[in-house]
């Protein structure tokens, strides 16, 4: 019996990792959308200065961990310009969501730990929609023809520090994604997604 139970410790210890979640929040380093004009037409993107949702993660030994997010912002834009002829306005908004899948390495600091993580991400936009008024009412589309893909992936990099305070790890970070592909670009060349984004985010897990 007692090598049975020696041989089932390991697997006990890695299942009985902790386990932790909370929420994330931030800002954008970046501008989700690059606008631009031509004298003709122009776009206008307001920039969104936050960035929210939750965060998993599971924490392995050796310092290493794996960690989940879903983090949501707003995003939108503005054309206005003349387009066949006539005056139009474009006007368009909507969800974006972002799905980082990172593996964490924590250095050995008793209460401030630096750490360094890598991985994949995955960005989604739910719903966008566009309007165009034009000489006709208004027209209401869905998905805006601006966008190419509603779906891309990616490759992330970041760092941070992960204070433990009493029962709360507070973690800082900045995070660093090289997007696959735009998501959305408009056929003057005048807007189009970033494939370069910023982030600094702050992490409470409990």
């Amino acid at each position: 019996m007692r090598p049975v139970l020696l041989l089932l410790l390991p697997a006990a210890s890695v299942f009985a990792q902790p386990f932790s979640a909370g929420i994330k929040a931030g800002i954008p380093l970046t501008d989700f959308l690059d606008a631009a004009g031509n004298g003709t037409f122009n776009y206008t993107s307001p920039t969104r200065r936050y960035i929210v949702g939750g965060m998993a993660e599971l924490r392995l030994p050796l310092g290493l961990g794996v960690e989940f997010d879903a983090l949501y912002r707003r995003l939108g834009y503005t054309g206005t310009g003349t387009l066949g002829g006539g005056l139009t306005t474009i006007s368009a908004s909507g969800s974006d969501w972002e799905f980082p899948l990172l593996l964490k390495y924590r250095f050995h600091f008793p209460v401030v730990r630096p750490y360094l993580d890598a991985g994949a991400a995955w960005d989604t936009l739910p719903g966008l929609k566009q309007a165009i008024t034009s000489a006709s009412p208004a027209l209401v589309v869905l998905p805006a023809p601006g966008v190419k893909q509603n779906t891309t992936a990616g490759f992330v990099v970041g760092g941070g520090v992960d204070i433990h305070a009493v029962f709360l790890h507070i973690s800082p970070e900045i995070r660093f994604t090289r997007w696959n592909s735009t998501q959305i670009s408009d056929a003057l060349g005048l807007l189009h997604s970033n494939l370069n984004q910023g982030e600094f985010l702050v992490g409470i897990t409990f």
